[in-house]
C-alpha cells in the first residue's frame, strides 16, 4: 500500500467529510480536501492544478478552498478561490496553517485536517453566509491523486 492509502483510515476519512459538511452547514463556500503522495513541482502550483482539477474554481461566488497534502513531502497548502482572498483578513491563512501544523507536527493528521476545514469554515460564514436557495456545489468526499 502506498502511504496515501495508510495517511487516513476510512472511518478518519469519514470524519474529515463530517467536519466539511459541517464546515459549509452556514456558508456558500466549498471545502474540499485532497490527498497525495507527492508533488512533482512546487506544492503551491500543485495545489493551484488540482484545485482546477476538481473544478473548484466553478463556484458562483469563488468561495472554494482547497486543503491539499502531500504525504511523502510533508507538505500541505491551503489554497483559496478569489473570492476568499477578496475577503479574508490578513493572517487568516497564517492563522489556520499554525493550527494543522501543530496536529501534523505530532502526527495528528486527521484532527489537523478537521480542525483546519472547520476554521476555514467558519471564517467563510462570516464572509460568505449561506443564503437560501444555496446549493452544495461540490463534492464533500476526500480525493486522492
Amino acid at each position: 500500500m502506498s502511504r496515501v492509502e495508510d495517511f487516513l483510515t476510512p472511518e478518519e476519512e469519514q470524519e474529515i467529510v463530517e467536519a466539511i459538511l459541517t464546515a459549509e452547514k452556514n456558508t456558500s463556500g466549498e471545502i474540499r480536501v485532497h490527498i497525495e503522495a507527492t508533488a512533482k513541482i512546487d506544492h503551491f502550483s500543485r495545489a493551484q492544478q488540482v484545485f482546477h482539477f476538481l473544478k473548484m474554481d466553478n463556484t458562483k461566488d469563488e468561495n472554494g478552498v482547497l486543503l491539499y497534502v502531500a504525504v511523502n513531502d510533508r507538505k500541505f497548502v491551503i489554497y483559496g478561490d478569489n473570492g476568499i482572498y477578496k475577503a479574508v483578513p490578513n493572517g487568516f491563512w497564517e492563522a489556520t496553517k499554525e493550527v494543522i501544523a501543530h496536529h501534523f507536527k505530532q502526527g495528528n493528521f486527521k484532527q489537523g485536517i478537521i480542525e483546519g476545514v472547520l476554521k476555514a469554515g467558519k471564517e467563510m460564514e462570516a464572509h460568505f453566509p449561506w443564503q437560501h436557495g444555496d446549493q452544495n456545489e461540490l463534492s464533500d468526499a476526500v480525493s486522492k491523486g
